[in-house]
């Protein structure tokens, strides 16, 4: 395969190391696991100022409420959900907070995470958005994407356990997506049905409206709302990285940790002795997979996008055991070249290797 020439071409020119290049194993720097986006805590960057907003269709009655409970540095949204008596049908009410929020870019492939408790655990509506890449993000989050111009909103539900405690809840951003019916709130188009409408890299750094939804169910609702984080993926937090058996090992270390792109949440899909070693270990230092190389096209997965994330310039991509820099691209052809003979080989397409 072409990857595997490129491997072997990239071993000839680093004598000082025996690692291997995993092609889309991109050094990234250090990033933190956990983004706190909105809190309640009074806290600088993350303290935003949170407004009930109710639905105001058609003579719409559900009706809330929007407080803090400064002392004990959390959110209360409290309310009803009633039918819209023209339309025979759950209205919403909802609470929303703008403002430049962290850059979340690095949880791509992870969850939106919600410290949250709740007297009403039974309510079946509850649903959490957030707004990026749009150039109004009340009128995105009011049209879900079915009316023009109004992409970028990106929903998605979670449901609360009952109990006195606060609950963590994981909210996958592959299950979010930015069109939706704003009559239900139900998704009119799946992310892994349809990696149009997942959120990307680039949205998740440009957070600017956060949003808790009460919605399409009848019912009283009351919310408590400590945190709302963006994390990476569980798995990943929770893996702790094996290299190969040193007779197989081909690398002088390990693979370093925040790979770009979200490589760094892919496990080996090899099988047999690699099956415990991260995709990047697996493909790179794994003497056992040498003929191998990451599944054809990852660089098209919704976590990752390549291309998405990709500017016009030439970028540099390193070696992901010693960080020593290997290729650039583009060189000497355009983006959409790059990203044209990507798609041909089914691997990233690198034709300038940097001579170390």
């Amino acid at each position: 395969r072409y990857q595997r020439r490129v491997r072997e071409s990239v071993r000839a020119n680093m004598s000082h190391t025996t690692s291997r290049l995993s092609a889309f194993s991109i050094l990234l720097s250090a990033c933190a696991a956990s983004i706190p986006l909105a809190t309640w805590d009074g806290a600088s960057g993350t303290t935003f100022k949170f407004v009930e907003l109710n639905d105001p269709v058609m003579g719409g009655q559900s009706s809330g409420t929007f407080t803090v409970n400064a002392s004990g540095k959390f959110g209360i949204f409290d309310g009803e959900v009633k039918d819209v008596p023209s339309l025979k049908a759950p209205g919403f009410i909802k609470t929303a907070g703008d403002g430049a929020f962290p850059d979340a870019s690095s949880t791509l492939g992870g969850d939106m995470v919600l410290t949250v408790r709740s007297t009403t655990a039974s309510y079946a509506g509850f649903r959490v958005s957030f707004a990026a890449g749009t150039v109004s993000p009340s009128y995105s989050c009011a049209g879900g994407g079915s009316i023009p111009f109004s992409r970028g909103c990106f929903k998605a539900k979670f449901s609360v356990p009952a109990g006195d405690d606060w609950s963590t809840i994981r909210v996958p951003f592959t299950s979010f997506s930015d069109k939706w019916s704003p009559a239900t709130g139900e998704h009119t188009a799946e992310c892994k049905d349809d990696a149009d409408v997942c959120p990307t890299a680039k949205s998740l750094a440009g957070i600017k409206r956060v949003e808790i939804w009460a919605e399409g169910a009848l019912g009283k609702v009351h919310l408590e709302v400590q945190s709302v984080v963006a994390e990476q993926s569980s798995s990943l937090m929770a893996l702790e990285t094996k290299r190969p058996p040193a007779a197989y090992d081909s690398c002088t270390a390990a693979v370093q940790e925040s790979l770009a792109f979200n490589i760094s949440t892919r496990m080996d899909t090899f099988g047999g002795g690699s099956a415990a070693e991260s995709m990047a270990e697996s493909v790179c230092c794994d003497l056992r997979n040498k003929l191998r190389a990451e599944p054809q096209f990852l660089f098209e997965a919704p976590d990752i996008q390549l291309f998405a994330q990709l500017d016009n310039g030439v970028h540099t991509f390193y070696d992901s055991v010693c960080g020593v820099p290997l290729f650039r691209a583009p060189v000497n052809r355009t983006l959409a070249e790059f990203e044209a003979d990507t798609n041909e080989h089914g691997w990233p397409s690198f034709l300038s290797l940097i001579h170390i």
